[in-house]
């Protein structure tokens, strides 16, 4: 297993690739190579059948591992999706559809889509000016706690949000990441987070308001929290937001925080 307590030089020194005692994972190759792919701006459904294609294969080659010996096994692979939405609302399982405040007809007249979805969480908003992300992991190859996973997902747009001078972080039995988290005068959530995990491959991921149209969040009680505000970065900086530049230094943090190996898509 990884030792996250090990200083920054000795974890540069460990190898990619690794094997780990028989019996303590399905795979007993560790593999912290993440594929990046940047999917521009896609439509939701298309985006989540390509997630779950993604998603089947590595739990099926996971399950293929465990019948295999170890000199048979083949490593399963990790990647990290960026993507961009029209506007969409997404409810999630634990989700009221109630917290919907648009019927068909008002959907239709903002242009937006609507999904149940087998992710966490309650109902939130995708749109233009936002950073979705999508990692879909194999935590066997990193650490097996679910809990690990969504902090560390968090601490990465709290890191960024550091290096736009200002400061974020949670708020107490809420996911996602918050302004004004300690005084709670005006708190306001500026990226949701919700996923999935099965075997311990992980699916959906969060969703960081950088330029959005906020106006997009009053048509829903986002994450079912109606006494909370939405923010976006663009507002928060009193400018528009270089989304190439927000997106590098989201995946910058991502990698350290991870301590994944990414390779680009070719």
């Amino acid at each position: 297993m990884v030792n996250f307590e090990k200083s920054k030089n000795e974890l540069a020194l460990r190898p990619v690739t690794k094997r780990i005692p028989k019996g303590k994972l399905m795979n007993e190759i560790i593999n912290k190579t993440v594929e990046f792919r940047d999917l521009g701006r896609m439509d939701y459904q298309e985006a989540w059948d390509y997630q779950e294609k993604i998603f089947a294969e590595i739990v099926a080659l996971k399950i293929k591992n465990r019948n295999l010996p170890a000199e048979q096994q083949v490593a399963t692979p990790n990647y990290l999706l960026f993507v961009e939405h029209p506007h969409v609302y997404t409810l999630g399982k634990s989700g009221k559809p109630e917290n919907l405040l648009l019927d068909e007809n008002g959907l239709k007249s903002h242009q937006a889509s609507y999904y149940k979805i087998n992710r966490g969480g309650d109902i939130t908003y995708h749109g233009p000016g936002q950073l979705v992300g999508y990692p879909i992991l194999d935590l066997d190859n990193f650490f097996t706690d679910i809990h690990k996973y969504l902090r560390l997902l968090e601490e990465a747009i709290i890191l960024t949000l550091a290096d736009y001078g200002i400061e974020a972080g949670r708020i107490d039995g809420l996911t996602g990441v918050w302004l004004d988290h300690l005084e709670q005068k005006n708190p306001r959530k500026i990226c949701a987070m919700g996923v999935k995990s099965s075997r311990w491959v992980t699916m959906h991921g969060f969703a960081f308001n950088l330029n959005a149209d906020l106006s997009y969040f009053g048509h829903i009680i986002p994450c079912g929290i109606d006494d909370k505000a939405v923010t976006s970065l663009h507002l928060e900086l009193g400018r528009p937001v270089d989304e190439m530049e927000a997106k590098n230094k989201v995946k910058k943090h991502l990698v350290e925080l991870f301590e994944m190996n990414l390779i680009e898509a070719k």
